[in-house]
């Protein structure tokens, strides 16, 4: 049918996207790594013209440095901007958490409970790509009761920036118990109404994970790289 070739064209670049960032935000592709359309073309076999659109979209996201007919790279941030990515969730979600709290009910537990479930489950398969999209869906319901559109959405940009950088984290520097408790400390922290503790709770949690991070990249980069 006409209509359904139709949206299967429009949503060629979508899933090449998709794809692309998946791949970006589980390391297959790696920082700095240089893309060539014309290969991306090939691999997916189809034209240039949704592998171009796709990485214009994934460059507005800020994962690829791309400028047309002259390739582009994967985006590698200096140690500063991935300080600066950990220092803006802080900011941000200690924010949203202290005001989602008093507002969260029965229903906001149970759904931060099933994901906290699941995440559990993925961390003893040792599956850190499936642990990366629960961990972002978890933060996300802890924050749901906040009723704050705008401010959410801006942590969904500075989180994709994170991601890749958090599954490094979990993948390399093997904090899943570490993790799992401060998880668990959050929810039940919520659930009392300590506003006050499970901020400070959640503070230590982004600002471990920046730390440990700064110095693992540091040390793989072996550079003296600011």
């Amino acid at each position: 049918m006409a209509g359904k070739r139709a949206i299967t064209k429009q949503s060629l670049p979508d899933v090449i996207a998709n794809d692309l960032r998946e791949r970006i935000l589980s390391g297959e592709l790696a920082e700095g790594e240089t893309i060539r359309q014309e290969a991306l073309a090939e691999e997916y076999d189809v034209s240039r013209m949704p592998i171009r659109e796709a990485l214009k979209r994934l460059n507005a996201e800020g994962l690829v440095q791309w400028a047309n007919n002259r390739g582009g790279s994967v985006t590698k941030h200096s140690l500063d901007e991935i300080g600066e990515i950990f220092d803006l969730r802080i900011l941000i979600e200690v924010d949203l958490f202290r005001r989602a709290i008093p507002n969260m009910g029965p229903g906001e537990f149970a759904r931060c409970d099933e994901i906290l479930k699941q995440m559990e489950a993925s961390y003893d398969e040792n599956d850190v790509g499936k642990w990366g999209i629960l961990n972002y869906q978890y933060h996300s319901a802890l924050y749901a009761a906040s009723q704050r559109k705008l401010t959410n959405e801006l942590l969904d940009r500075v989180n994709l920036q994170s991601d890749r950088y958090v599954r490094m984290h979990l993948s390399v520097m093997k904090q899943r118990e570490p993790a799992k408790k401060e998880h668990r400390d959050l929810l039940r922290l919520a659930r009392e109404g300590n506003v006050d503790k499970a901020c400070e709770v959640l503070t230590q949690h982004i600002r471990r994970t920046k730390e440990q991070l700064l110095e693992m990249i540091a040390s793989k980069r072996g550079t003296d790289e600011p």
